[in-house]
């Protein structure tokens, strides 16, 4: 997102506010978005102490029951994977809606399971960025600037190293 002009964002499960920190930080206004109360508190802290609790307007949503309203220039699911119910390929559709002409929709997910948490993921599936972007079935207005695996170093809650698998895809509306 370092190289879209700012404007109006959504991040969805925003959990601690990270990421709508960060883009309030970068000139977004921010709607952030998270079921859990005790998230959406700590968010705010976050905000307030850096210092851009204005440009961010945090919601309490299950997303598989409700959405926020308008419309966003960036529409950001990061790591949107849940072991409860979440009616991920509905939410996607709505945060595909809610993308504005011109905008981008970033969805950032779980490649596969790191190696220190493979015995507690039991049957969860982790689609390919392709799986998800053919899901979203995109029309003629949507391009498609990246979607794939990436790699990244981690390291585990008892400092085991590995390499992870990301899938980024990057969507663009036109």
């Amino acid at each position: 997102a370092t190289e879209l002009a700012p404007g109006r964002a959504l991040d969805l499960g925003c959990g601690e506010g990270g990421d709508a920190v960060w883009l309030a930080n970068n000139g977004w206004q921010v709607v952030a978005v998270d079921i859990a109360q005790t998230a959406l508190s700590r968010a705010r802290d976050a905000a307030q102490a850096a210092g851009v609790a204005d440009r961010i307007d945090f919601q309490q949503h299950d997303l598989s029951d409700s959405f926020p309203s308008g419309t966003f220039d960036l529409v950001s699911a990061q790591f949107l994977h849940s072991t409860v119910r979440l009616e991920r390929p509905q939410i996607l559709q709505r945060a595909k809606q809610a993308v504005n002409p011109g905008g981008t929709l970033l969805i950032v997910d779980h490649g596969e399971p790191p190696p220190w948490a493979k015995d507690h993921v039991h049957e969860h599936v982790f689609p390919s960025a392709e799986k998800v972007v053919e899901e979203l079935r995109l029309e003629g207005e949507w391009r498609q600037e990246y979607v794939g695996p990436v790699n990244r170093d981690a390291v585990g809650p008892d400092g085991q190293q590995a390499m992870l698998i990301d899938n980024i895809m990057v969507l663009k509306r036109s």
